[in-house]
């Protein structure tokens, strides 16, 4: 398995998890944010067309994310593999994806409870300039709301408040979460490998699960 798409909700460790699977099947994480910031970048033709679409504050098509996955797909360290993170996001993107032909040999969901994510995200606490992350349950500062290190206040994202991370989950099942049935039929019909993980542990023990199946 090297040509993986990863899904799970907001909060469940995807990045972590993608970072630790791209490490050791030494394959590029791909991501519509790293792509569309690299297009602009880029100043290709298509680059400028992303550009000009954002600048307009409209939303990317997904036939344009596909014309970008594809155009990614061509460089020389998605020859062997690649992981997709984020993307596809919807059952329009997943289908645009069989019809692009775009190579998937493995699906890894990231699963874990609505409640259990409203605690993991709500608790999180930031020190702005230097980046360092708290958790109030699972790892607080020394003193409540202060940084350890410099006795500044912490803060709390706006996309931590529990109401902002129910919306996300709700967006997250009514969009994302009809993939999980479109490739479990997948799965069933063709050569392609679905695996749902328990995202209710350690770091550690998420990886040592999905490393067990690559």
């Amino acid at each position: 398995m090297k040509k993986i798409i990863l899904l799970g909700p907001p909060g469940a460790g995807k990045g972590t998890q993608a970072d630790l699977i791209c490490e050791v099947l030494e394959i590029p994480k791909i991501s519509t944010g790293d792509m569309l910031r690299a297009a602009i970048a880029s100043q290709s033709s298509l680059g400028k067309k992303v550009e000009n679409i954002l600048s307009s504050g409209a939303l990317v098509s997904d036939d344009v994310i596909i014309e970008l996955i594809n155009d990614r797909l061509l460089a020389d360290d998605c020859a062997i593999g690649y992981l997709f993170d984020g993307v596809p996001r919807t059952l329009g993107q997943a289908e645009l994806f069989d019809q692009s032909n775009i190579g998937i040999d493995g699906v890894i969901q990231i699963d874990l409870p609505d409640d259990v994510i409203v605690e993991r995200m709500s608790g999180r606490r930031f020190h702005i300039e230097s980046g360092r992350s708290y958790h109030i349950n699972f790892n607080p500062p020394k003193q409540e709301g202060i940084d350890d290190v410099t006795g500044e206040p912490l803060i709390q994202r706006e996309d931590d408040l529990p109401d902002t991370v129910l919306k996300r989950l709700q967006v997250y099942h009514d969009q994302t979460h009809p993939l999980i049935d479109f490739y479990i039929a997948k799965a069933n019909q063709q050569n392609l490998e679905y695996i749902s993980v328990d995202g209710n542990q350690t770091v550690d023990k998420v990886f040592a699960e999905i490393k067990a199946i690559l």
